[in-house]
C-alpha cells in the first residue's frame, strides 16, 4: 500500500493549490492553569521554551514575528504561503476583542492564508467560537486542542486542569461550526499502559477531529515531571526510538483513517531535554514508523472500529 497513513502534508495539498508553512507566534498569552483560574504551576510536563523558535518572542509584534518567520522560510521557498500559528500557551485565553485584533493583524500580513490556534478544551467561549465560525468562511482556520490523554486519572496526575468530557464538548462544538479541529496527545504519560494508549486511539477516533499530533513523552529540565522522574523513575517507561515507532504503528492501525496525522514526535532543545534523547530528526523517525508499517503489511485505520464497533480491516 502506497499511502501508509494520511499525513498533514497530504491534507494541506488537498486544501491549498500552493505550498503552505506554519509560522509560530508567541502573542504573550498565559494559561488558566498557571494564573490560578484553574490551577497554579501549569501542567507538570510543560516548559514553553521548548516550543518557540528564535524569531518568536513576546517583545515583537505579531506582524514582526510573521515577517521574520517569512524571511527565514523564503530563503529556501520564495513562493511559500503561510499559516499564522498561535502556539505558545493558551491562545484563546483573553477577551474576544483582543483576540480578534491579534488574529486580524496576522491575517493582514501578505502571504498569510489562515490561522492555526492552539488552545485548551476549557477555553473556548461561545462568542469566540461564533467569530471563528465566521472567519472560517473566508480563510483557513484550524483550532488545535491539547487533549494529552483521554483518561481523567492521567489528566489529574499531570495537573492538566480539565476533564476528558470537557475535551469532547469543545471538539464537538468546534467541529459542529464547520471549523477544522485538531488534537494533540502525548504517548507514554506516567501511569498509562500500552493497552491504555491503544484504547486512546479508539477514543480520539470517535471525536470529530480533522487532524492529530502525536508526541512522545519528553522529560524537560525545570518541570515538575522531571523532579517526579528523579524521585520515582519506576513510574516512567522511556522507550527506545524503535520501540516508540512500533507503538505509533499500533496506534495508527486503530486510528480513524481520515484523521490527518501531523507528526509523531516532538523535538525539544537538547539543552532542556533530559530524556529520551534519540538524536533523530523528525523525518528520520518517520522512516522508522513507515518501515514498521511496511514490515507488518498494515496502515492507518486497518484495525479501526467504527461507531458500530466493527473492525474496518
Amino acid at each position: 500500500m502506497d499511502n501508509l497513513y494520511y499525513s498533514f502534508a497530504d491534507y494541506l495539498r488537498r486544501r491549498f493549490p500552493f505550498k503552505v508553512q506554519k509560522i509560530s507566534i508567541n502573542a504573550g498569552f498565559t494559561c488558566p492553569n498557571r494564573d490560578g483560574t484553574v490551577g497554579w504551576g501549569g501542567c507538570t510536563y510543560c516548559n514553553n521554551q521548548t516550543f518557540n523558535p528564535d524569531y518568536c518572542r513576546t517583545d515583537k509584534s505579531v506582524t514582526r514575528q510573521l515577517q521574520e518567520g517569512k524571511a527565514f522560510f523564503a530563503r529556501k521557498y520564495p513562493q511559500m504561503r503561510y499559516l499564522a500559528y498561535f502556539q505558545a500557551y493558551t491562545n484563546t485565553y483573553a477577551d474576544t476583542g483582543r483576540l480578534r485584533a491579534l488574529y486580524e493583524e496576522a491575517l493582514a500580513v501578505p502571504g498569510v492564508e489562515g490561522l492555526v490556534v492552539g488552545t485548551r478544551p476549557d477555553c473556548m467561549p461561545a462568542d469566540l467560537l461564533g467569530y471563528l465560525e465566521q472567519l472560517a468562511r473566508r480563510v483557513f482556520v484550524l483550532v488545535e486542542y491539547g487533549i494529552e490523554s483521554t483518561r481523567d486519572d492521567t489528566l489529574r496526575r499531570i495537573n492538566r486542569g480539565h476533564t476528558y468530557a470537557q475535551t469532547r464538548d469543545a471538539v464537538e462544538r468546534t467541529a459542529a461550526r464547520g471549523i477544522a479541529t485538531g488534537g494533540h496527545v502525548i504517548l507514554g504519560l506516567p501511569g498509562e499502559s500500552r493497552d491504555d494508549i491503544l484504547e486512546q486511539a479508539a477514543d480520539v477516533s470517535r471525536l470529530p477531529l480533522t487532524t492529530l499530533k502525536l508526541h512522545q513523552l519528553q522529560l524537560i529540565r525545570g518541570t515538575r515531571m522531571a523532579a517526579e522522574y528523579r524521585e520515582r523513575p519506576q513510574d516512567f517507561r522511556l522507550p527506545t526510538a524503535q520501540e516508540y515507532a512500533c507503538l505509533v504503528a499500533d496506534y495508527l492501525e486503530r486510528l480513524r483513517p481520515d484523521v490527518a496525522v501531523e507528526r509523531f514526535v516532538s523535538q525539544s532543545p537538547r539543552s532542556l531535554l533530559l530524556a529520551p534523547d534519540w538524536g533523530m530528526k523528525n523525518h528520520e523517525f518517520n522512516h522508522l514508523v513507515e518501515r514498521c508499517l511496511r514490515q507488518r503489511g498494515t496502515w492507518q485505520g486497518r484495525l479501526y472500529a467504527g461507531t458500530d464497533g466493527q473492525s474496518r480491516s
